[in-house]
């Protein structure tokens, strides 16, 4: 695996200018986010051979191509033609600020002005793209900064797939690398929004990052997580079959109340047997449970005692997570000493714990701190 690229700490920060944009009554369709049944049905419409379709799938996701005069196997009449209908259309990057970490946040708008952030996490061996659901979010967790946007509207396909598809031009991984040589190699579904209420462009998207002739990642390679919206959950596992991670936060249902309010509809007890059920939970692939440690209000030695009861029957793990602050947040981040004290509980207990390393808190960019400055029009409905 290559290493990847660190922001050493005397880099200040780095803001790019958002780049020129096709005009408002430009109203060339996107090839971006179709299927590969979609791609060759609107193909066919435009007059085009259908097997034109795997070769322009091929420049888009493989190779990353935006021009169709780089498609260099299809005639100049189709390229022509695909110029007059057709673009393949990335979300617009407003501002990319990088941490002193190495982290990457990139602040996107989309066609109708709206906007959401997407995150890259370097490590030494990986890159997980932190790629968001909603324009705000259907919920409104109280420890969460994302929760205080309320929802705008879901995310497309395109809007979906094109944000990984952002970080790999940030990057410059086209083409598709090996996985060896990836710095990209991981998707968490972990941004903005909730993204099993806006689930079947969430899944027309993965499908297009796990075909293994474009961006090729594995199913392995992708973890979705849920705040539980309980009767989403096994389809996620019959339709993906992609990780899951549940935010839980807390051990009783009177705390998880308030802090993950959608506690109210499916409490901790339906959320739990929702996750035993889960297709293809094993012990080589357990589901992950999020833990944010709130000062004084779920970080004791008994909340850690009570996970592991709660957690055993389940093939899980624990993913503790150091709360990331934010202005005006109500909560407080446990001490070191108690946050380790609280691991140390829980690995006693049978259980995998690791306390996460916060990352790009000095942009914004950690668990938790993401937020645009997107509001619905007045009167505007929502779409779920």
């Amino acid at each position: 695996m290559a290493t990847l690229p660190h922001t050493p700490a005397s880099e200040p920060l780095q803001i790019t200018e958002p780049p020129a944009r096709r005009g408002r009554n430009d109203l060339r369709r996107n090839l971006v986010g179709l299927s590969r049944d979609d791609l060759k049905a609107t193909l066919a419409e435009a007059g085009l051979e259908p097997f034109r379709a795997q070769q322009i799938w091929h420049w888009i996701y493989w190779h990353g191509v935006t021009d169709f005069e780089r498609m260099s196997n299809i005639a100049k009449k189709a390229r022509d033609r695909l110029n007059e209908l057709f673009v393949v259309e990335r979300p617009q990057i407003v501002t990319e600020q990088r941490s002193v970490d190495g982290t990457r946040k990139w602040l996107l708008r989309f066609p109708d002005g709206n906007e959401a952030e997407t995150v890259n996490i370097p490590e030494e061996d990986r890159g997980s793209v932190c790629v968001s659901s909603q324009v705000g979010c259907t919920l409104t967790c109280s420890f969460c900064h994302t929760g205080t946007q309320p929802l705008v509207r879901n995310l497309t396909p395109d809007e979906i797939v094109g944000q990984f598809m952002v970080a790999r031009d940030s990057y410059g991984e086209w083409p598709t690398p090996t996985l060896e040589t990836r710095m990209l190699s991981n998707i968490v579904m972990m941004g903005m929004g909730e993204p099993l209420y806006n689930f079947d462009n969430v899944a027309a998207a993965l499908k297009i990052v796990m075909d293994d002739q474009g961006i090729a990642l594995s199913r392995r390679r992708i973890t979705l997580s849920t705040s539980g919206v309980v009767p989403m959950i096994a389809r996620v596992g019959e339709v993906l079959d992609v990780n899951l991670a549940v935010s839980l936060h807390a051990v009783n249902d009177e705390i998880r109340d308030t802090l993950v309010p959608i506690n109210r509809k499916w409490p901790i007890a339906e959320l739990l047997k929702a996750c035993a059920a889960y297709p293809g939970a094993r012990n080589s692939r357990r589901i992950t449970f999020e833990y944010a440690m709130l000062k004084g209000v779920n970080d004791s030695d008994a909340d850690a005692r009570a996970l592991v009861k709660i957690l055993t029957p389940i093939h899980a793990k624990v993913n503790l997570i150091p709360f990331n602050p934010w202005p005006g947040a109500p909560y407080e981040c446990s001490s070191n000493n108690r946050i380790h004290r609280f691991a140390e509980i829980v690995n006693d207990g049978g259980l995998s714990a690791p306390v996460r390393t916060p990352r790009g808190r000095d942009i914004q960019a950690a668990c938790g701190q993401l937020k645009s400055e997107s509001v619905r029009a007045r009167g505007e409905k929502v779409q779920l």
